[in-house]
């Protein structure tokens, strides 16, 4: 079994940013007549508080939900060796500055009228806890732990976990 560590404020926040931006995509979700709906969403900044920026289309479902229930949870996942799950509240705010801020020219895939789209809105995550799991030595020894334990039989967890609190 790999270790077990729960991180709070300061610490749990330097795991998000860490987690959050090498991974980039998460599943975003939102409620629904108590349902969970998903969808691919690419985080384009993470605050110096853990806070999570993302661009959307204001007309989108998942705005609509997020108006009338802020209450969403995001799943963050690197094959093998990262997974982050956040559980939080949203706000949507069409502040241009913010706009201009965090737009990149992908974003005119979705929004082609780029950062200047009308519907183009912000989408701030503000997350109450969470739970992480890493390996601790990296990808090529966690592997080989993986390769060494498939061939033994022995489990070789590289992993440390736990849960996040801020």
């Amino acid at each position: 079994m790999g270790d077990y560590k729960d991180l709070q404020d300061n610490s749990a926040v330097e795991k998000i940013k860490d987690l959050a931006e090498n991974i980039k995509t998460c599943m975003f979700c939102t409620y629904k007549d108590g349902k969970l709906n998903s969808r691919p969403m690419a985080a384009q900044k993470i605050d110096d508080e853990g806070n999570l920026w993302f661009l959307s289309d204001k007309t989108s479902e998942k705005n609509l939900e997020i108006i009338e229930n802020p209450k969403v949870e995001l799943f963050f996942s690197a094959p093998h060796d990262e997974f982050l799950t956040l559980h939080g509240n949203a706000t949507i705010t069409y502040d241009r500055e913010i706009i201009k801020e965090l737009y990149t020219p992908i974003v005119k895939v979705w929004m082609p009228e780029g950062e200047d789209d009308p519907n183009l809105s912000v989408i701030k995550v503000v997350p109450s806890e969470g739970y992480y799991w890493n390996n601790k030595n990296g990808k090529v020894v966690a592997l080989a732990k993986m390769t060494v334990a498939f061939i033994t039989g022995k489990t070789m967890d590289d992993g440390i976990e736990g849960n996040l609190k801020l």
